[in-house]
């Protein structure tokens, strides 16, 4: 029988609005198997993405407030964590590809810096060794000119490229569970079926990863499934039109 990673029980979090308190997450239980490729599939706007941060630790309080639940991650409950522990647990064992790269970047700092800041923190490694890590990461990931890129800021990447360094950097530090956030959204259905299959050459390097992501319902279930993924789409993207007369 498969390990157990990631044991999520009875997840709530709320926010307190002007108009009162919303119920975001509402008692979610997930659990996550070594190797095994997870989706969590729901209509937008049901709590899919905020699950995903609440189990890091990264809804800001105030409005949010993780209000009930626990999550062991390795046994070790990530919500009972103090800021220090949970630190060293985002960005190197649980990593993110967040839903929007165009504000998750720090649009004034280069790429090279962003790239290097978590390998320096997680992986304890020299600048020199992080930038030729980067360059590698970017070139994973079909970045051209990938030495030259890092001294780029992120407006001087094209919406598509942004998306594949967020991948870049949320494997730059081997996780063992991946959790990608809708990681093609706003992009075309080209781009999607490239943004989908990169973390695949990777994958090969790092085997048996887990992975959590959040995508769209389009390009949920791909013919061959990553292992140890989590796909968090949404529900309404799917849904079939009517047919029209013209």
């Amino acid at each position: 029988m498969a390990e157990k990673i990631l044991d999520v029980q009875g997840l709530e979090t709320q926010f307190k609005t002007p108009d009162g308190i919303v119920h975001a997450v509402n008692g979610v239980s997930i659990t996550l198997d070594e190797g095994e490729t997870l989706g969590l599939v729901g209509e937008s706007g049901c709590g899919k993405s905020v699950s995903m941060l609440s189990i890091l630790r990264l809804i800001q309080s105030p409005p949010g407030n993780i209000t009930a639940g626990q999550a062991f991650f390795k046994g070790k409950d990530l919500l009972a964590m103090n800021s220090e522990q949970i630190r060293q647990v985002r960005g190197g064992q649980i990593s993110m590809i967040f839903q929007d790269p165009m504000t998750s970047l720090n649009p004034v700092m280069n790429i090279g810096k962003q790239m290097a800041e978590p390998m320096l923190l997680h992986l304890g490694i020299t600048p020199k060794e992080a930038r030729e890590r980067s360059i590698k990461l970017l070139e994973s990931v079909g970045i051209p000119r990938a030495g030259e890129r890092l001294k780029d800021y992120p407006h001087q990447y094209s919406g598509g490229m942004r998306q594949r360094v967020m991948i870049a950097m949320a494997l730059s530090c081997n996780p063992q569970i991946l959790i990608a956030d809708e990681p093609t959204t706003a992009l075309d259905v080209t781009i999607q079926a490239q943004i989908v299959d990169l973390p695949h050459p990777p994958r090969r390097q790092i085997p048996r990863r887990r992975r959590f992501d959040p995508v769209r319902c389009g390009v949920h279930f791909p013919a061959r499934p990553p292992a140890g993924r989590l796909f968090i789409p949404a529900v309404d993207a799917c849904r079939t039109l009517p047919r029209r007369r013209y």
